[in-house]
């Protein structure tokens, strides 16, 4: 069995049980009592009203097609962004190694100790230091994922997540299985409130090295992650459906237009249309090229007297007694008015000229006094 209703009235009461869902005291409008007794009929129970409602009072009903002017979406979402922070100038100083550098087997070593050395003054919480120290060891080994991860935690512990992004996507680009940059890049998104990427970031480090610290930080911004995530699911919905509709609304606007032209194009009058009376003139005209006719006409006499004639209809009196004249003028006539065209008149000549009969204006009259012509006198 196939759905009853239109999509636009499906999408209309959509948006009824949603408005009542989030308001359900309109339910108790007098207005919309059907509507709460359907819903008892099936057992359904619908809550008392917190204030009193009446008929007089109505709720807002919502608009047929969501304004452009509506809350903007990201006022319908709360995020909480306590203990974000400014974001830092990231520095262009901020030395990275020369990426083209051969690494010796003495410069390794050497890039250990500065390592080892800026570990200690980070544990007794010299992070200045720190970071000065693994700047000389990124020096000496710039193709070390470590350094620039540890460098971005000591930026990291500076406040500076701008900095610490930077070091520990670096980290990434020489090793993308670096859980310790995941995690620290994770952590300063979070400073910066880009809640979606920090728990992308802290998430991959946990699949890659789970510890206790990197799942706290994780599960901390996952409630935000969560919320941004659903409402741009919302947000794209929305943006799918109004799509959807103006689709809708374009292709009925060119049924419309497309059926006026067709209309338009059925009223007009066809370019190869005909007379009504066409037909009827080609069969006369399909007669003068009679082989007959044709001869007579080659007649001067006839011809000159057709062409009088022509001129002037009341000269047709002249020829009343011209027996080749009036046998082709009877046969003219005759085989228009078999063709039933007008009242008679032969087409290219004045009105009035001689009709079935042989009279002026197609009017009946008396059996000429003279013998048709044979075919003799007709050439």
């Amino acid at each position: 069995m196939s759905c009853p209703f239109s999509k636009e009235s499906l999408d209309k009461l959509k948006q009824f049980i949603d408005v009542c869902a989030a308001n359900p005291d309109l339910l108790s409008l007098p207005d919309l009592n059907f509507f709460k007794e359907f819903i008892e009929s099936f057992g359904g129970k619908v809550p008392p009203p917190a204030t009193k409602m009446s008929a007089e009072t109505p709720a807002e009903a919502p608009p047929e097609v969501a304004s452009e002017a509506e809350s903007e979406p990201e006022s319908e979402l709360e995020i909480d962004n306590e203990g974000c922070v400014e974001a830092d100038t990231i520095d262009e100083k901020q030395k990275m190694g020369d990426q083209n550098k051969e690494v010796s087997e003495e410069d390794s070593d050497k890039s250990d100790e500065k390592r080892g050395e800026a570990i200690g003054q980070f544990s007794e919480g010299n992070f200045d230091k720190a970071i000065e120290l693994y700047t000389e060891a990124i020096e000496l080994n710039p193709s070390s994922a470590l350094l620039f991860a540890k460098r971005g935690q000591a930026y990291l512990k500076l406040t500076k997540p701008n900095a610490c992004i930077q070091d520990c996507s670096k980290a990434l680009e020489l090793n993308p299985d670096s859980a310790a940059a995941y995690k620290f890049r994770g952590r300063a998104f979070r400073l910066l409130g880009e809640w979606e990427k920090a728990a992308k970031d802290l998430r991959q480090a946990c699949n890659i090295d789970f510890d206790e610290q990197t799942d706290e930080w994780l599960k901390e911004v996952t409630p935000n992650a969560k919320k941004i995530e659903q409402h741009k699911i919302k947000l794209e919905r929305k943006k799918l459906e109004k799509e959807e509709k103006e689709k809708l609304e374009r292709a009925r606007k060119a049924r419309e237009a497309h059926a006026k032209a067709s209309t338009a194009a059925q009223n007009e009058p066809k370019p190869d249309q005909k007379p009504e009376d066409s037909t009827k003139y080609e069969d006369f005209y399909s007669f003068l090229r009679n082989p007959d006719i044709m001869a007579a006409f080659a007649d001067p006499v006839v011809a000159a007297a057709f062409e009088d004639v022509s001129t002037n209809p009341g000269n047709f009196y002249k020829y009343k007694n011209n027996p080749k004249v009036m046998a082709l003028i009877t046969k003219l006539s005759e085989k228009l008015a078999a063709s039933g065209a007008g009242s008679g008149n032969i087409p290219g000549f004045p009105a009035g000229f001689p009709g079935p009969g042989g009279m002026p204006g197609g009017g009946a009259a008396p059996p000429p006094t003279f013998q048709p012509p044979d075919d003799d006198n007709l050439d």
